[in-house]
């Protein structure tokens, strides 16, 4: 099959951790500190959009695309790609989940990080559902997918427009001032007028608010929170 994915920062290699992005600056505002922290901690961490954010209202591609560069500097990323499926159509489809399956099986994550299926956004929803059957493909031998097969050991989902069942939360206090500026690097969303509850100037202030909450339940300033669908296998020793 044809590749439609492309590299936009870094190099193939094999990553620890891998966010799915509906659109560019969605992995910042849901997943950001985690993969600054993960970053710092010498962790080959990566981000892909499975679209270019070409139906926004702000903004180009082209001009996203720089935006994501910037970001992905600040945020010490190893990898950033572009899978270049149509914006606000993204969904379970066969091909869709074939070319995300071929990202998959380059780049080999350890750890897959995608939107919560619990969002207002149809393409965040559809990313999560398309994620499902390319996780399956990846790792079929006979699937008409490119590479060798790839399984994935874990999947987290992270927090969009709406309330999560947080079984997972993760300190990014000591990060915090890079994960602002890796969000505030997405210019053209977050400067000028207010246009969603997300494309707004406010967003910082907006989702620090959140994390502030979920740090009160773990005892520290800020958390990022995630979902994982299956039970964590937890070593009490270290409790």
């Amino acid at each position: 099959m044809t590749e439609l994915w492309r590299t936009t920062y870094g190099t193939v290699q094999p990553l620890d951790w891998l966010c799915l992005a509906p659109h560019p600056d969605d992995a910042e505002i849901g997943a950001g500190g985690t993969l600054i922290r993960l970053a710092r901690a010498g962790r080959a961490v990566g981000v892909l959009e499975l679209s270019r954010g070409e139906r926004g209202t702000q903004g180009t591609p082209e001009v996203r695309e720089a935006e994501c560069v910037a970001a992905a500097r600040i945020m010490g990323l190893a990898w950033r790609g572009q899978l270049g499926l149509p914006d606000g159509e993204l969904a379970d489809t066969p091909q869709g989940a074939a070319a995300l399956a071929a990202v998959l099986r380059a780049v080999r994550p350890r750890v897959l990080v995608v939107p919560h299926h619990r969002d207002r956004h149809p393409d965040h929803f559809g990313t999560y559902h398309l994620a499902k059957r390319a996780l399956h493909l990846a790792a079929l031998r006979k699937a008409d997918v490119g590479g060798e097969p790839h399984r994935v050991q874990r999947v987290l989902l992270y927090q969009g427009n709406a309330d999560i069942d947080a079984n997972l939360l993760v300190d990014v206090g000591a990060v915090l001032p890079d994960w602002e500026a890796a969000i505030r690097a997405h210019t053209s969303q977050f400067t000028g007028e207010y246009v969603s509850e997300t494309v707004t100037p406010e967003i910082v202030e907006r989702r620090r608010a959140r994390l502030m909450y979920w740090g009160t339940l773990v005892r520290v300033r800020y958390a990022e929170a995630f979902e994982t669908e299956e039970p964590l296998l937890v070593d009490p020793t270290g409790l």
